[in-house]
């Protein structure tokens, strides 16, 4: 594999011969190092493009760099699971850092302070691919993070894998000319990739759209976007003031974090515009108290709020290497309870102990992981006159949540065991991201 020309100008150009030449070598993280391992001791360029490649083919979200005392080691997710993919030593490593500050636009003589910066990769199949780039002074030097920004996960939402009846109630929520949608859930859990899915399916000729982001993750057409700047004095709250003089009718709030923030979108709920946003909360029952929590009131919540969102990632189980197993008593008895006060509306099989449920195995297309790909599994609620009127009343979390899953709100749990049915899942991964 020869190198293909890299100047130092925060962009990496990679050509068709050297990413035909990979796809056939690269297949699973395995091969992954094997590739890797040739470029050890070269050009820093080649190992370099030879990482990056490979962790774009191979749908990595990130590749992490981790210097130790006498070594780097470089692990990879996939899948959102960290992998360790090979060793380097320390001169390696020294001008792998040297070399990444540079094409990210990072001060190369400052090592004691967390830095931030971004480069571009252009391959002539999946076009320009954004990297952010992240160090961090760490014991034995700078922890690197590069983080992949590839276009090509940006899908629309009939792809985010929804039931038939949330996707109908997403369609007609998110074409209402006014109202908040808040999406919640932990750092990785997919929320920015739904609003964008959301943007997409609304974005027309005729409308604004304004989004204010930290950073901007992706670019995307006909959407002006803006990207806080706090050493500048632009953060949310005076970037989403300056949005509201541009006449937007749909704007996008990257995160709400603080009170000035949340009143503002808020009151652009009020006012005409449709607002998206993202919230740090465990579950969509959470939203309320934690807006609370920022110092807003109930009696301005209530109102703005159409509809309440939160979500998580599964992973997928590998569809070369699944195997369908009977369902054992204990699981059947997790699926029976849980279950058992779904809506009439959602179709699911019959719960019995003939059931057969998907297990993980592993192979070498998966990275003997049983798991390939990812879905999301949601929880939504709306907030008509009646649950406003409760909402007003300042109901705790818990009995909020009660309160939304009589009146048929499927949680993330139930929503997962519906995903173990359709055979997309397993109950383990579940379990792992989603409590009952």
């Amino acid at each position: 594999m020869a190198s293909s020309e890299t100047k130092i100008t925060g962009e990496i150009r990679i050509s068709d011969n050297i990413i035909i030449n990979l796809r056939e070598k690269i297949k699973n993280i395995p091969d992954f190092k094997e590739n890797a391992e040739k470029f050890l001791g070269k050009k820093i360029t080649e190992l370099i493009e030879a990482l990056l490649a490979g962790g774009v083919l191979l749908e990595a979200s990130d590749i992490h760099i981790e210097p130790e005392e006498n070594r780097a080691k470089l692990r990879i997710r996939t899948d959102g699971i960290l992998q360790d993919v090979l060793f380097f030593d320390q001169v390696t490593y020294e001008a792998f850092l040297s070399r990444i500050k540079l094409l990210s636009g990072i001060k190369l003589n400052i090592s004691d302070k967390p830095q931030d910066g971004r480069f571009s990769i252009v391959m002539a199949e999946s076009g320009t691919i954004e990297i952010r780039t992240s160090t961090l002074p760490a014991e034995h030097g700078e922890s690197i993070v590069l983080r992949i920004l590839n276009p090509k996960k940006l899908i629309g939402i009939e792809a985010l894998g929804l039931r038939k009846d949330l996707l109908a109630v997403f369609e007609k929520e998110i074409k209402r000319p006014n109202g908040m949608i808040i999406i919640t859930g932990p750092t990785g859990s997919g929320k920015t990739t739904t609003l964008y899915a959301f943007l997409k399916e609304i974005q027309k000729p005729e409308i604004k759209i304004i989004t204010i982001e930290d950073p901007i993750e992706y670019h995307l057409g006909g959407v002006s976007q803006t990207q806080v700047a706090p050493e500048k004095g632009y953060d949310f709250a005076s970037g989403l003031r300056s949005i509201m003089r541009q006449d937007p009718d749909v704007v996008l709030v990257g995160e709400i974090r603080d009170l000035e923030t949340a009143s503002i979108a808020l009151q652009a709920a009020l006012t005409g515009h449709l607002v998206l946003a993202t919230l740090h909360t465990n579950d969509a029952a959470g939203t309320m108290a934690r807006l609370q929590a920022l110092g807003e009131k109930p009696v301005n919540i209530a109102p703005a709020i159409n509809m309440a969102v939160a979500q998580r990632l599964v992973r997928k189980v590998c569809q070369k290497c699944v195997q369908f197993e009977n369902i054992s008593s204990l699981d059947l008895k997790k699926f029976e309870k849980s279950l058992k006060t779904l809506v009439k509306k959602i179709d699911i099989p019959e719960i019995s102990s003939t059931l057969k449920i998907p297990k993980a195995k592993g192979c070498k297309d998966c990275n003997s992981s049983g798991y390939r790909g990812r879905i999301g599994i949601f929880e939504a609620f709306l907030i008509g006159d009646e649950m406003e009127r409760f909402i007003l009343t300042s109901p705790s979390i818990s009995v909020l949540k009660k309160k939304i899953t009589e009146e048929g709100m499927v949680t993330m749990y139930q929503d997962g065991l519906i995903r173990v049915l359709d055979g997309l899942t397993t109950i383990e991964e579940v379990e792992r991201v989603a409590e009952e």
